[in-house]
Parts: structure tokens; C-alpha cells; sequence
């Protein structure tokens, strides 16, 4: 062996020697054959499978979860035929039938004319990586979840009804369709506080917001917008289907037992009930500042009772 092939076996053997010493699964694909020319013995540690059992493109698409598979195997073949790096994140399966999580990221040879000829990559094990990732996906949606709901009662908070509010009107513009509102504010909940303490106060908002929410259709929203008031939106909704939820909202209230020091109170509520055919988003604030007035309409009156737009 002369100075050149002894240089050239040495190189051989580096370049092995760290190919197999990385954390990764090092690969190689014949573009023309689809066939692997190089595959690491990490495949064996990572996945289970032997690198003799990985032959061919075939091979790699197959042991892929499902939902993965169409859209990974396309977007690679289309990004090495125009010869551009990339890479990919999918579940592979391993020889024990479960899944862990890859990332191939793909070089692609081509030859003096441009063409691809080889891929060369790693498959790097980020299991561990999505795991957080989806932990912190979930903590982030918790409190997305949490911005939008008042911490007391459960219900939404004033964010998210102004959100739903702000959507379903421009919905209502452009599909002709009406949306009704229901205001409601807790009488005389400022002596009540005063009389049995404001523990016992929360325990009746809290009672309060359960019977609102057992009242409701799922597209409607209760949200608390101040201390004892809260309003109700209902999309696609008659002024009559309004009133008669408010009507029986109003009873279910004067009902509801307040339990606090072995002691049962009750409270009663005053409503406000509109409903509109939005024409413009200028509209929304003078509709609100009418449902309001009748709210406080029924007040005036005598309280425990519903007002609606006549």
C-alpha cells in the first residue's frame, strides 16, 4: 500500500469513526436508485432496526406514522428534485412498534450540470425536544383559557366577550341575521355583601354563574363584565327566544339557594333584553347603551323583572 491509499484508508476510517461516534442516524441515498448506500449503526440504538433492513426510500416511507407520511414524502422528493436542503420533522416507527419523534435534516449532492444525484442526511431523536414542546403548547393554551375567564364565577370575562361580541356582530352584518343581548345586574348585592361578608358574596356570584350557564344554548356566551353584572349574547337569536331565557333565568335566580355558614339566602336579578339586525359596527355601542338603559329601567321599577326593547 503506498503513501496515497494509506492517507485515503486513514481519511476512510475518520470520517467513519465520526459518522458512528454522533447521536444522530448519518444516511445516504442513491437519488438515481432510491437505494440507501449509508446508513449508521445509530439506527439500531435509536429505532431498533438493523441497517441492513433499511434498503431503499421505501423502506424509510414506510416505517413512518400514517398522518405523517403523505405530506413528508412529498415535500422531500419535491425539494431534492429542485435540489434544495431541508428538513423534517415526523414519527418513525421503531422495531417495537412504537413511535419517536425525527428530525431529518437533508442535503442534497448534485453534479457539475446541476443535477441531484445523492442526499445525505441526519435523523436526529428530538422526542424529547417535542415533548416540552407540546407541554408548552398546552401550558400556553391553559393560560389563553385562563385570560379569557373570570377567576371567581368561571364565566368569560369582559376580554373574551368583547372578542365574541366584536365577531358575532360582523357576522350578524353579513349574514342578515339578528343577534340579541341580555343584561344583567344582582340586586341590592352591595348590602348583601355588607350584611353576610364578602366571602358570602362570592359564593352567590359563583351560584349565580352556574344557573346563567345552565340556561344557555352552546353558542351563547355569559361572561361577567363587573362586579355583580353580567350580559349574555345570543347570536341568530328572536327577541322572544331572548325574553323568554331572561324570564326563566330571572326564576331560576329567585330560587337558587346560597348556602354560606349553615345559613340559606337567596337574591333575585334585574335584566335588560334587546335584539338587532346590525346594519354597521357603529351600531354595536348604541345597541349596548340601550340593552343597559332597559337594565336600568328595570331597576327603577321595583328589580326582579325583565325590560325589553318594545
Amino acid at each position: 500500500m503506498d503513501l496515497k491509499q494509506d492517507v485515503h484508508h486513514m481519511n476512510d476510517a475518520f470520517y467513519r469513526t465520526l459518522l458512528e461516534s454522533t447521536k444522530a442516524i448519518p444516511w445516504q441515498i442513491d437519488w438515481k436508485t432510491m437505494s440507501f448506500t449509508y446508513i449508521g449503526p445509530q439506527i439500531k440504538t435509536i429505532l431498533g432496526w438493523e441497517p441492513e433492513s433499511w434498503l431503499s426510500a421505501n423502506d424509510w416511507a414506510e416505517r413512518m406514522h400514517p398522518e405523517d407520511r403523505d405530506w413528508v414524502v412529498d415535500f422531500c422528493i419535491s425539494q431534492s428534485q429542485d435540489g434544495v436542503d431541508h428538513e423534517a420533522d415526523y414519527r418513525a416507527l421503531t422495531k417495537d412498534g412504537d413511535y419517536v419523534w425525527i428530525r431529518d435534516v437533508v442535503h442534497v449532492i448534485r453534479d457539475e450540470h446541476g443535477e441531484t444525484v445523492s442526499l445525505v442526511g441526519f435523523m436526529f431523536d428530538i422526542s424529547a425536544r417535542k415533548k416540552s414542546e407540546e407541554e408548552l403548547l398546552k401550558l400556553k393554551q391553559e393560560l389563553e383559557e385562563f385570560s379569557y375567564q373570570d377567576s371567581l364565577t368561571g364565566v368569560a370575562n369582559r376580554r373574551l366577550y368583547d372578542s365574541f361580541m366584536a365577531r358575532e356582530w360582523d357576522l350578524a352584518i353579513r349574514n342578515h341575521t339578528a343577534i340579541s343581548m341580555i343584561m344583567i345586574d344582582i340586586d341590592f348585592f352591595k348590602q348583601y355583601n355588607d350584611q353576610y361578608g364578602h366571602h358570602a358574596g362570592d359564593l352567590a356570584l359563583t351560584a349565580i354563574a352556574t344557573t346563567l350557564k345552565s340556561s344557555l344554548r352552546s353558542v351563547d356566551i355569559v361572561a361577567r363584565i363587573g362586579g355583580e353584572e353580567f350580559v349574555i349574547v345570543m347570536p341568530e337569536s328572536t327577541l322572544e327566544d331572548a325574553v323568554d331565557v331572561a324570564e326563566r333565568i330571572r326564576r331560576k335566580i329567585e330560587s337558587t339557594v346560597i348556602e354560606h355558614n349553615s345559613e340559606q339566602t337567596f337574591l333575585t336579578a334585574s335584566f335588560g333584553v334587546g335584539t338587532i339586525f346590525p346594519k354597521d359596527a357603529e351600531q354595536a355601542e348604541i345597541f349596548i347603551e340601550q340593552v343597559d338603559q332597559l337594565l336600568y329601567a328595570a331597576k327603577e321599577c321595583g328589580r326582579n323583572q325583565v325590560k325589553a326593547i318594545s
